[in-house]
């Protein structure tokens, strides 16, 4: 298997997880919000996914729009599983 990259944004509570998906929505970038991958927290059930290409901009909206958010982690999934690693 390839191993593959993405973003995954973290929230404190379900009711930030969506109001960054209302915000995000509105912008224009590709993103998914998805389960929360137990490699990275049990805390709240849902994340927003995003292409690590978009790092910065993701960092713009989430600061322009006073998101509460628990963290940004980098995933990257192959062979082995899922390895985490947070970045904000």
């Amino acid at each position: 298997m390839k191993e593959r990259q993405f973003g995954v944004i973290t929230f404190k509570s379900t009711h930030y997880a969506i109001k960054g998906d209302l915000v995000f929505k509105e912008k224009d970038i590709q993103y998914r919000t998805i389960p929360t991958p137990r490699e990275i927290t049990h805390s709240c059930g849902l994340a927003i996914k995003f292409d690590l290409k978009d790092i910065d901009l993701v960092r713009n909206i989430i600061n322009d729009n006073e998101l509460t958010i628990e963290g940004i982690f980098k995933l990257v999934k192959n062979d082995d599983g899922y390895k985490a690693e947070k970045i904000s």
